[in-house]
């Protein structure tokens, strides 16, 4: 054992121990609790926020109320929380992760923190990866907590707005992290404070935490509306790429994961393309087409990174092996698939409203989680949530016996001896789970077996309707199941008696995934609960893992043994390899999380400042006064340039200032002025008084109450309309700031400076169209209202400058789908309209 292993090891060790003085606390007030009928132990609840209010705290409460649920679920559930499970609860409360092994009852274990942190009333979030697990969890939790009088809410895709508000209202709310995050962003796309139907974000259990604060933090939540760019250049260039020979016109580099034009393929396309050189500005796209179909073509598996289903492309989640419905490749990628694959190009998309994971679940006061696998991540935990990893004891001793890791020398030796070893144990009647890393290999392994007449079930993203049916199954006498990485989390495999006498389940593993976390995920889904079981993992050197990342050393050890095909070999030496060769590349998956969250730490704070303000003006602020100012600072900017900050009035350009002005907020034809004896001064009080007075004219026309919720309206549709542009414009800026390291600049502080200028510039433009679509509405007093959902395609500036980029899409909006505003409109109608 290494000396930073004994030094945490005993740490966490520590932990636990002066932890359990305070679970020996709870389990001592065991008897007391027995002795309450129903009705004393639910007025526990009452007492609890009683209590809350006159002073104490929840840290005061925890011992009691954890006593509580306890004794609550043993009435109700017939489950009474083990030691265990209250000292992971009190990990939870404290804002920490519980990292308990798989079947140790982690859903149980988040009633207790659930409760605690509900008295307050500021709501609980339980965030769970799928919906299935949120709706089963909510009704059978659910039980316990509206026992003890709290009201639980469920949040899924399909629900009303409605339906929502009343389910964040809840004490306690089940959903999972897409849809929370997605609620966030359609939130801040309201027009009136009662369609939020989010309160502020107070204490989240956050499970199977590594999945969604880890492998999910790479992709953004993005809300996106159809595009109206063609889809042509996708199908011409994928036509050209699949014509192209390896290495004489690309080169692949797997362990950067990129294809690119050698010189000879860079001519063909400047010939074929009619171009003279494929590297100019003007050839950017062509460019950056080509370069995703090569990737898309020659370096995306289909089974593997992707399935086709329904004429659709559909992503396969690397980590779970699940399908990821609604969601796309960014950079125009997910469009060079399609083109691939012959099925209908879709048009690339305009970016709506976009956060990522990470900085979603930092905006919660507090947040917890807990998984059966995050002590490898802890660093990142650490410095990117401020959230310890402590590992939890079992409930009873774990029993599983981990077999060495057998190597072989070609992926076809590594299968043969995998069915061998799998037929072997079927004949005892021993279960067995298989652990594949891709669909296309559960396929392959499967056609094996039905060769040799072994009956089994597959589990993959293609047959995923039946998981729960097929992995609970995995346990019984002479079951054989393949699965991808989907049967590591979720439902329990549970052993009869006379498997258990048979060795339990054994897992096998076809290959290392590149992270550690979900090899252990798998060995995990044995020997749950002091139950018996074992596992073993198969790997050639051939595989991905050891081709790519593994070292030379290990390379050339097989070529000293002069491994023969057929034979396995242990050695100390490539297990630590594979281990080194995982280590690698989560420490650069880590990299590509961290890049991923500086870039967009930026955007969130130019977010919170948007979000902010938008949030001010629903509830109720006065925005006349800032509209008056906004007016005031445009006039101010517009004779700082049409004087040129000159003292002298012949260079000054009196009638480009009149012009301009007209084209904002003055009345053709009112005003003109002499460029003799006028100072700017006089210029300013001539222009503010004819503005105010038209102003007060569509006042008077309209009505002071409807023109000020107009003008709420309006601010509040053009700062939407700018900020959706203004995403745009910083995903172009970031697609290209990385060239700047080559002029010594560091990418992330230019993307900074400059996206604080591109800020500054689209507030500028919001003041500008706010002014200039209030002075020119034309509408009468009886329609104010029915017009809210208000048509800025009139006044939007800068539309024709833009170039729209496809970015990853989990919640895509058609032209004809409800805006998700919440306005009642269609998309098209409303925040689509100038789009």
């Amino acid at each position: 054992m290494s000396l930073l292993k004994k030094i945490f090891g005993d740490l966490d060790a520590k932990e636990v121990k002066r932890l359990m003085k305070t679970v020996d606390k709870i389990i001592d007030l065991d008897e007391e609790m027995k002795k309450l009928t129903d009705e004393a132990l639910k007025d526990k609840t009452s007492e609890f926020k009683s209590r809350l209010l006159n002073g104490e705290s929840e840290d005061d409460l925890l011992v009691e109320a954890f006593a509580v649920v306890r004794e609550a679920g043993d009435r109700v559930l017939g489950m009474k929380h083990f030691p265990v499970q209250l000292l992971g609860g009190i990990v939870l409360h404290q804002g920490n992760i519980a990292e308990m092994k798989t079947g140790e009852g982690k859903t149980l274990v988040s009633t207790l923190p659930a409760y605690l942190n509900a008295l307050s009333g500021k709501g609980v979030h339980i965030v769970t990866v799928n919906s299935y697990l949120a709706q089963r969890d909510s009704e059978w939790m659910g039980k316990l907590h509206e026992f003890l009088g709290l009201k639980v809410g469920l949040v899924v895709h399909g629900m009303t707005s409605a339906e929502k508000k009343v389910a964040y209202g809840a004490d306690i709310t089940y959903g999972t992290n897409n849809e929370f995050g997605f609620d966030y962003l359609r939130d801040n796309m309201v027009v009136h404070l009662e369609q939020m139907v989010q309160r502020k974000l107070h204490y989240a259990v956050v499970d199977e935490v590594d999945s969604i604060l880890i492998d999910e933090a790479r992709t953004p939540l993005i809300i996106s509306g159809s595009g109206d760019k063609s889809t042509k250049l996708y199908n011409i260039v994928d036509s050209f790429v699949k014509r192209l020979k390896e290495e004489e016109d690309y080169a692949i580099d797997e362990k950067a994961d990129s294809v690119t034009l050698t010189e000879n393929g860079v001519e063909k396309a400047e010939k074929q393309f009619g171009i003279e050189n494929l590297a100019d500005m003007e050839n950017m796209e062509l460019s950056h087409h080509i370069n995703q179909a090569l990737k898309a073509v020659y370096s995306m598996k289909r089974d593997k990174d992707y399935v086709v289903q329904n004429g659709q492309v559909v992503i396969v989640d690397e980590f779970t092996g699940r399908l990821m419905e609604g969601r796309r490749y960014s950079n125009g990628l997910h469009q060079a698939i399609e083109a691939k694959e012959n099925v209908k190009v879709e048009r690339e998309s305009k970016t709506l409203a976009t956060i990522t994971f990470q900085n979603y679940f930092r905006m919660y006061e507090k947040l917890s989680g807990m998984t059966g696998t995050a002590k490898t991540e802890e660093e990142e935990f650490k410095s990117i949530y401020n959230m310890d990893v402590l590992s939890i004891p079992t409930n009873k001793d774990m029993i599983r016996k981990d077999i060495n890791d057998a190597f072989y020398k070609s992926e076809k030796a590594k299968f043969k001896a995998v069915v061998d070893e799998i037929e072997r144990r079927h004949k005892t009647g021993q279960p067995i789970l298989v652990g594949t890393i891709s669909i296309e290999k559960s396929e392959e392994l499967s056609s094996m077996l039905k060769k040799r007449g072994i009956k089994h079930e597959v589990l993959n993203a293609k047959y995923h309707e039946k998981e729960a049916e097929i992995v609970s199954n995995a346990g019984q006498k002479n079951a054989v199941t393949i699965s991808t990485n989907m049967a590591g989390r979720g439902t329990d495999i549970v052993l009869d008696s006379e498997v258990k006498s048979l060795g339990g389940l054994h897992i096998i593993g076809t290959e290392r995934h590149e992270s550690r976390r979900i090899d252990n995920q798998l060995r995990g889904r044995a020997a749950r609960q002091g139950d018996p079981g074992s596992s073993q993992f198969f790997i050639s050197f051939e595989d991905d893992l050891m081709r790519l990342f593994g070292s030379e050393r290990i390379l050339g050890l097989v070529d000293t043994i002069g491994l023969e095909e057929d034979v396995p070999i242990e050695h100390r030496m490539l297990t630590k390899g594979i281990e080194n060769a995982q280590k690698k590349v989560e420490g650069k998956n880590f990299g590509i999380r961290k890049h991923v969250l500086q870039y967009d730490d930026v955007m969130n704070k130019q977010r919170k400042i948007i979000y902010s303000q938008r949030r001010s003006v629903l509830e109720g602020q006065d925005v006349h006064e800032q509209i008056l100012k906004m007016l005031e600072g445009l006039i101010d900017d517009s004779i700082s340039i049409y004087t040129g900050f000159s003292q002298h009035t012949d260079e000054w350009d009196l009638k480009g200032l009149v012009e301009h002005c007209e084209s904002i907020f003055l009345e053709k034809g009112t005003l003109t002025f002499e460029e003799n004896d006028i100072t700017q001064d006089e210029i300013k009080e001539a222009l503010m008084d004819k503005a105010l007075k038209a102003y007060e004219a569509k006042i008077a026309e309209i009505g002071i109450d409807q023109m000020k919720e107009l003008e709420r309206v309006v601010l509040l549709r053009v700062v939407d309309s700018k900020w959706m542009d203004h995403i745009d414009n910083m995903d172009q800026l970031r697609q290209g700031i990385g060239l700047r390291a080559y002029g010594q600049i560091d990418p992330v502080v230019a993307y900074t400076k400059e996206g604080f200028d591109m800020f500054e510039q689209m507030n500028q433009s919001i003041q500008e169209d706010t002014v200039k679509y209030l002075f020119h509405i034309d509408v009468r007093k009886d329609k104010v209202e029915q017009r809210e959902a208000t048509d800025l395609s009139q006044v939007t500036t800068n539309k024709d400058e833009k170039v729209n980029k496809p970015i990853v899409n989990k919640d895509k909006v058609g032209r004809n789908d409800p805006c998700p505003c919440g306005s009642g409109k269609k998309y098209k109608r409303c925040c689509g309209n100038n789009l």
